[in-house]
């Protein structure tokens, strides 16, 4: 399966993606994990990159683009994209990278959650400075307030999880992706989940769709 996850911020599409993977044996390509590996490093990029969202703007296309495509080059098969394409432009890159190798889409699913639950999750979240473990204030606090139970480590509130930056991060996404959607609904590939509940609740909600279209796809192998 090649699949595109899409979802607002805090609609837990990252969490649902790693247990994909894990399920499923597809390689995870994340936007979001490439970008915050580049600013970590502290590069000319990840500097550049780090300044636009901490003012919850999005990375221009042509940075976001030649990182994702160079991922796709070395995994052309059984994979899923978390967070990309984000914008028209960036659809157009990777629809032709796609078509120029060969490369079908199985599925463009996104998990959604309106913006009061997005701000809700993703300004409560804490990260550990020292070993990256999240915590959430309210879902999932640590044993001492600001203290990561792991390592000790001081928690931390990322400057783009503040609510009002959320809240510009989210107005983003949903302005941006509403031709992507219409895009991927005309190619009959986009499925829309509700992310409202537990993990284990809007994982019940995957499963079925993609165990179904893993299955046609070991039976269309089949007779090839």
């Amino acid at each position: 399966m090649n699949i595109l996850l899409f979802g607002p911020p805090g609609s837990g599409k990252s969490t649902h993606a790693k247990r994909i993977v894990e399920r499923y044996g597809l390689t995870y390509i994340s936007s979001g994990d490439i970008i915050r590996s580049e600013i970590e490093k502290r590069t000319a990029l990840g500097v550049e990159m780090d300044n636009y969202l901490s003012r919850g703007e999005l990375i221009p296309d042509t940075i976001v683009n030649t990182l994702i495509i160079s991922k796709l080059r070395r995994q052309r098969h059984n994979f899923i994209l978390d967070g990309y394409p984000r914008t028209p432009e960036q659809v157009i890159t990777l629809e032709n990278y796609l078509y120029d190798h060969g490369i079908k889409l199985d599925l463009a699913m996104e998990i959604f959650v309106d913006l009061k639950t997005s701000i809700e999750r993703i300004s409560g979240r804490r990260i550990c400075s020292s070993c990256g473990a999240v915590y959430h204030v309210r879902f999932n606090p640590p044993k001492r307030e600001g203290i990561c139970d792991l390592c000790g480590g001081r928690l931390v509130q990322r400057k783009d999880d503040m609510p009002e930056i959320v809240e510009r991060r989210y107005s983003i996404y949903a302005k941006n992706m509403e031709p992507i959607i219409k895009f991927y609904r005309g190619k009959g590939i986009y499925v829309r989940v509700d992310g409202n509940g537990g993990v284990e609740e809007v994982w019940k909600r995957i499963r079925p769709l993609l165990d179904y279209i893993s299955s046609r796809e070991s039976l269309f192998q089949g007779r090839s």
